[in-house]
C-alpha cells in the first residue's frame, strides 16, 4: 500500500518530529508563548494556501466522493481550524508577523502542486498535513492525558480528535486506491510529493522554534 510505503521511507523524519523540542515542550506546556505564537501566526497563514490546495484537489478530482471530502476539507481548514488560531492569536497577540521563508516555501509548494501535478500527486502533497498533524496530537495526548489546564490543551485535542482522525483515514484511503493504478513514474511522484511535504513539515515547526526571519530584510527598505 502506498501509505505503508511512504511511512517507512519517512519513519526517521517521523521520530525527528516527535523529537523536536518544538514538539516535546509543546508536549510538556513548557513551550515558550512567544515560540508558540510565532508558529500560530504562521500556521494561519499557512492553512489559506492548504485551503485554496484542497479546493484545487476537489475540483480536479474524478471522483465525486473524494471531490465532496477535499471540499468539506477546504472548508474546516478556513473556518474550524482558524477559529482555533484565532482565539490563540487574540490571546497571545501575535497579529503582524510576515510569512517566514518555510512558511511562504510550503505554501508555494502546494498551491504549485495543486495547479500543475496530476491529481494523484496532489492528494499526496497533503495528506502530510493531515496525517503528521494526527499522528503528533494523539502521541501528545497520550503523553498529556487530561488536557485540562494545559496551556496548549486546544491543539493538542483538536488533533487527536476522532472525528480528524476519520478524516485521515480517508485521505490516506484516497491516497492508496490513487496509487493503486498508479504507473510506476505517477507514483514515485507521489511518494516523492509526501516525503517533500512531510520535510516541510518539520521544516515549519524548526522554523518556529527558531523564529525564522528573512536574512536579506537589513538591506530591504520599509
Amino acid at each position: 500500500m502506498f501509505c505503508d510505503d511512504v511511512r517507512q521511507r519517512t519513519a526517521e523524519l517521523m521520530r525527528a518530529i516527535h523529537e523536536h523540542p518544538f514538539i516535546t515542550a509543546l508536549g510538556d506546556g513548557t513551550l515558550d508563548p512567544g515560540r508558540f505564537g510565532f508558529y500560530i501566526a504562521q500556521d494561519a497563514r499557512y492553512l489559506e494556501a492548504f485551503s485554496k490546495a484542497l479546493a484545487t484537489a476537489s475540483a480536479r478530482a474524478t471522483d465525486p466522493g473524494e471531490a465532496a471530502f477535499w471540499a468539506r476539507s477546504a472548508h474546516t481548514a478556513l473556518a474550524a481550524e482558524r477559529m482555533l488560531h484565532a482565539g490563540y492569536i487574540e490571546e497571545l497577540g501575535v497579529e503582524g508577523f510576515d510569512a517566514s521563508p518555510t512558511c511562504l516555501a510550503y505554501a508555494s509548494y502546494l498551491q504549485a502542486t495543486a495547479l500543475t501535478a496530476p491529481y494523484p500527486v496532489i492528494a499526496a502533497a497533503v495528506l502530510p498535513c493531515f496525517w503528521i498533524y494526527q499522528d503528533v496530537g494523539t502521541a501528545l495526548l497520550e503523553r498529556v492525558g487530561d488536557t485540562g489546564g494545559h496551556p496548549y490543551g486546544k491543539w493538542i485535542s483538536t488533533y487527536a480528535d476522532p472525528g480528524f482522525a476519520a478524516s485521515v483515514e480517508q485521505a490516506k484511503a484516497i491516497a492508496d486506491r490513487l496509487a493503486a493504478t498508479a504507473g510506476p513514474d505517477l507514483r514515485a511522484a507521489m511518494a516523492q510529493a509526501y516525503c517533500r511535504a512531510a520535510a516541510y513539515e518539520w521544516m515549519f515547526w524548526d522554523s518556529a522554534w527558531h523564529r525564522e526571519t528573512w536574512p536579506t530584510q537589513r538591506w530591504l527598505s520599509a
